[in-house]
């Protein structure tokens, strides 16, 4: 253990085993806990009900640190979108969407993709690395008790977990779980298994994972109806077809929190829009005998990919033709538009914008050495 320990890498099952190790009982993991994630506190002096030799040994071991902030936006429909430096040129962004029943924070999980999807910008840029449990948590973390300074609200804001950022969580498994149950502590954030929603391209080993280790809802990027167009779409359906995917989602279904899960599909001009799709995808989920509703998602147009967004007229046509045969369908509004925060949006000029606030850092370092003795330069100004 040394000072580079960073807390929100541990749900409270490893904190309370970083606890034990410094000799320490571990119900002083639970206070650290409630500390940290119910109240957003970093600087152990804080945490007055931990006895003083514990913040003294905690100073010299540990910090809580979230990760910095390159860049906020404000969306004219309250949307929020940052974007979170993670070191060596990678940023990730998280997005906050507000609605009158609920708070949702969309979260990332890679710096990048390696799925490559044709219609994601966030593949097109590639793949970088995984996030680690804490950098997933800071997401959530930092936008909370953001938000609750910003809103002046004491209470929890964010209600709903979606883990639809960049990147496919289930291919960053080992961080991915100890992030959930952070998420989900009844003495952190007590977000229920209902409200944290894990989004997969498939990846079929996976899903029986989480199935046994930490249920939540699930939501599949389905998009297309056959495995010849899915192939095309997404290409992870090469290794693991609609078949053996749907039998995984049958299965996961027995551990949900929800009785469907939730296909994901984005309407493409002329690619898997027709009326024939939609009478594809009523035979291919009855055939397996899951029990789903479809999300119906625009499709948000970028140059890489060649790809249009179905009219608004095919899209109702067509999920009138999927509620004709009993399946829940809805149409996802649009959110964020004019910030880039949309679904599959995300990151599309992360490493042009990474550049640009390397070099803003660097004017502010000049700017501090330059500021008089004894007078703090504010470097926070500028976000």
């Amino acid at each position: 253990m040394n000072a580079s320990t960073n807390l929100l890498d541990f749900d409270l099952e490893g904190l309370a085993a970083f606890c034990e190790a410094l000799g320490e009982k571990r119900f002083r993991a639970t206070q650290l806990f409630r500390w940290i994630h119910q109240r957003g506190a970093s600087d152990f002096e804080q945490m007055t009900d931990l006895a003083k030799s514990l913040r003294g040994k905690l100073a010299g071991t540990a910090h809580v640190t979230a990760l910095p902030v390159i860049s906020q936006q404000l969306s004219a429909d309250g949307t929020i979108k940052w974007l979170f430096d993670v070191g060596d040129g990678n940023a990730v962004e998280a997005v906050f969407i507000p609605e009158d029943d609920r708070g949702t924070l969309c979260v990332s999980s890679q710096a990048g993709c390696a799925v490559g999807c044709r219609f994601c910008s966030t593949g097109h840029q590639g793949f970088s690395r995984n996030l680690s449990t804490g950098e997933i948590v800071a997401q959530l973390w930092f936008a909370e008790h953001f938000l609750r300074k910003h809103l002046n609200r004491d209470e929890r804001i964010i209600s709903n977990v979606v883990m639809m950022g960049m990147g496919e969580p289930l291919q960053n498994y080992a961080a991915l779980v100890p992030a959930l149950r952070t998420m989900l502590d009844d003495n952190a954030y007590g977000l229920s298994r209902r409200r944290v929603t894990v989004s997969t391209s498939g990846v079929v080993p996976m899903i029986d994972r989480l199935g046994q280790d930490c249920p939540v809802a699930l939501a599949v990027s389905l998009h297309a109806p056959n495995d010849a167009l899915r192939d095309d779409l997404v290409p992870l359906n090469r290794k693991y077809p609609l078949e053996e995917l749907l039998a995984a989602c049958k299965r996961y279904l027995a551990h949900a929190p929800r009785d469907f899960i939730t296909f994901e599909y984005c309407m493409l001009d002329g690619v898997n829009d027709q009326p024939e799709h939609a009478q594809q995808l009523v035979e291919l989920v009855r055939s397996q005998g899951v029990s789903c509703k479809f999300n119906l998602i625009p499709f948000n147009p970028f140059p890489a990919s060649g790809l249009l967004r179905s009219p608004q007229a095919r899209v109702q046509a067509f999920a009138r033709a999927l509620g004709d045969a009993g399946i829940v369908t809805t149409v996802r509004k649009t959110r964020g538009d004019d910030i880039d925060a949309a679904c599959g949006q995300l990151a599309g000029d992360v490493k042009d914008r990474t550049r640009a606030a390397e070099r803003m850092a660097q004017r502010r370092t000049v700017v501090l050495h330059k500021a008089r003795p004894g007078v703090a330069a504010d470097a926070t100004q500028e976000h």
